[in-house]
């Protein structure tokens, strides 16, 4: 009898101190992302289609910092991240400073397969969109009442705090930055990563969602990774490639170099976030420094999803 090969999936949708009363919505959230994905994945679709599915329903969901819901920047604007990564052949696509399009993934994803480029950002973003035929909408349907909210809250702080106290609230500000990483049944790896960024975040500030490394990896030989938490820090250790070359030189287990990775973070940077990571073989690693993070993952060696916050 051929032995079927494993298959994977873990979603993650923010690491920061969520409220007690949030926590159920986020629980729901990346259960919800999960099983739309492993709907996918159990029935031999690709860890690409899988990823952007999972990360499209927490986009749509305005509980989290993607897409619907996400942050507002200082001028009261949406403005997007996301990457998406392949790790069969390493291509990858992302978009920064986005605005106008509810579903940011899907464009990265386009950039990966319809283009050369790997990062468009603002209104080059925003023709390639519509020349892919990927859906855009106005301001509006992306703002709500919620994060106009944590916005007023933030532009009051900001007139009140001096910056050094401002730049170190921002490390445990909402972040319900979403990701995923899949494995599929012909072993190859993809991950992916979409964000509204920082709260209150200066005009075209470009966080680590989208920067290829820092936010999303992918290598079918070696693991995927999706990253969640302070951008600017994650950026400088180059977050999400480290943890893959942590399981290069650890065996490939993915639950250690995620734990390494994140004392990293907080070591040199003093940075708050988390990872979520799996291998070849389908192991998943999860490690955050942060209060909670709202995570879910399923593999084809468990019978039913877990899920916590």
């Amino acid at each position: 009898m051929k032995q079927q090969r494993p298959v994977s999936l873990v979603v993650h949708g923010g690491a920061w101190d969520i409220p007690d009363e949030e926590a159920d919505a986020h629980r729901r959230g990346v259960l919800a992302a999960l099983k739309a994905g492993w709907e996918i994945l159990k029935d031999g679709g690709s860890a690409v289609d899988a990823v952007e599915h999972s990360i499209t329903v927490m986009e749509n969901n305005d509980t989290f910092n993607a897409g619907r819901g996400s942050s507002l920047n200082a001028a009261g604007e949406i403005e997007l991240d996301a990457s998406i990564m392949e790790g069969e052949t390493l291509r990858a696509g992302a978009v920064a400073a986005l605005q106008n399009v509810p579903n940011p993934i899907s464009l990265a994803r386009a950039i990966m397969e319809g283009s050369e480029t790997v990062l468009l950002v603002g209104m080059g973003a925003m023709r390639f969109a519509k020349e892919h035929g990927i859906a855009t909408c106005g301001q509006d349907a992306l703002i709500t009442g919620r994060a106009i909210a944590r916005w007023r809250e933030f532009q009051d702080s900001a007139e009140r705090t001096p910056a050094r106290r401002k730049n170190a609230a921002r490390r445990s500000a909402p972040g319900d930055t979403v990701g995923a990483v899949a494995l599929d049944a012909g072993g190859r790896i993809a991950s992916g990563t979409s964000t509204g960024g920082t709260p209150n975040k200066e005009q075209g500030r470009v966080g680590d969602s989208s920067l290829v490394g820092c936010g999303t990896y992918a290598d079918s030989a070696v693991g995927g990774v999706s990253s969640t938490g302070w951008g600017e820090g994650i950026i400088r250790v180059v977050l999400a490639k480290s943890v893959i070359d942590m399981m290069l030189s650890n065996g490939g287990d993915p639950e250690q170099a995620a734990k390494n990775a994140v004392g990293l973070l907080k070591k040199r940077t003093g940075g708050d976030g988390g990872v979520i990571a799996l291998n070849p073989a389908g192991r998943v690693g999860i490690a955050y420094n942060t209060r909670r993070m709202a995570r879910a993952y399923i593999t084809s060696s468990i019978k039913a999803p877990i899920a916590a916050v």
